[in-house]
């Protein structure tokens, strides 16, 4: 039977099934939020991008703070939506593909995070759009969700997206340009994410394993205790059934060790004389 300590790291989903549904889902869900952000891009394309001035986030203008919730889908030429595409589609169904409703609460997060910060700290005059806070908030949370929901298969794949989209990081850094205020927003509300919309279910089980640890750890001493009991009570049996020692009822048979004094010998010797 396998240590309870290592069934709390799993490697998948107990139910094949629902975990393919929950992808599959998630693959729509994807699909259809590129498809709205291209939508979008059109128009505002259509309208000289008309869009991304009126409805962007201005630092430190109250007026644009609801502008927090529509700045993710507006952007400022082909090639920005062409880029934050791809990791957009990777990230996003990578956070999803476990929980569908996690993933819209985890992307409303990460709107926020990553708004708010680019209108607390942003350049002054600027206006900030585009879908690269959210593509980092996805990020952030596929880098850690494994190790807060115990599942080590997504536990390598945050390691894999580290590696293979480790130049993403690069944009971290302050550099003229781009917002990358967002981008550490949305990287702080991912992994805030992860420990937020973690899978409860997970650590439940975990819990319920305790008590069946600490009954397996006291089972041993209390069967080692009646095996000693056991041992304890034959010998004594053993002992009261032993025959008396030659020399009749009334004689007591004594060892070596019953004898003490200076004299232990002559007493030996006259006990075994029968005097």
């Amino acid at each position: 039977m396998s240590s309870p300590k290592h069934r709390a790291w799993t490697l998948g989903a107990s139910d094949a099934e629902s975990l393919v549904a929950e992808a599959r889902k998630a693959l729509f869900v994807m699909v259809g939020f590129l498809a709205i952000l291209w939508l979008v891009q059109v128009v505002n394309w259509a309208d000289h991008y008309k869009l991304s001035y009126f409805y962007g986030i201005i630092p430190h203008d109250v007026h644009t703070l609801p502008y927090l919730l529509t700045a993710p889908f507006l952007h400022v030429s082909w090639t920005h939506i062409e880029s934050n595409s791809g990791p957009l589609f990777i990230f996003g169904f990578l956070a999803a593909y476990r929980g569908v409703g996690r993933f819209l609460w985890l992307t409303a997060l990460v709107i926020i995070t990553s708004g708010a910060t680019a209108w607390l700290i942003g350049s002054p005059g600027t206006i900030g759009v585009g879908a690269s806070g959210v593509v980092f908030g996805y990020l952030g949370y596929v880098l850690v969700k494994g190790f807060f929901d115990r599942h080590g298969i997504d536990i390598l794949i945050g390691a894999v997206m580290a590696l293979c989209f480790a130049y993403q990081f690069t944009v971290l850094l302050p550099k003229a340009g781009i917002g990358w205020q967002d981008h550490i927003g949305g990287l702080v509300g991912g992994i805030a994410g992860g420990w937020l919309f973690r899978d409860r279910a997970m650590a439940a089980a975990r819990s319920r394993l305790r008590p069946d640890i600490a009954a397996a750890g006291g089972a041993p001493a209390a069967s080692g205790s009646s095996r000693a009991t056991a041992v304890s009570a034959a010998a004594h049996t053993t002992a009261a059934a032993a025959p008396p020692a030659p020399g009749g009822a009334g004689t007591t048979q004594h060892d070596a060790g019953s004898y003490a004094g200076p004299r232990a010998d002559l007493h030996k010797q006259l006990d075994d004389l029968g005097l």
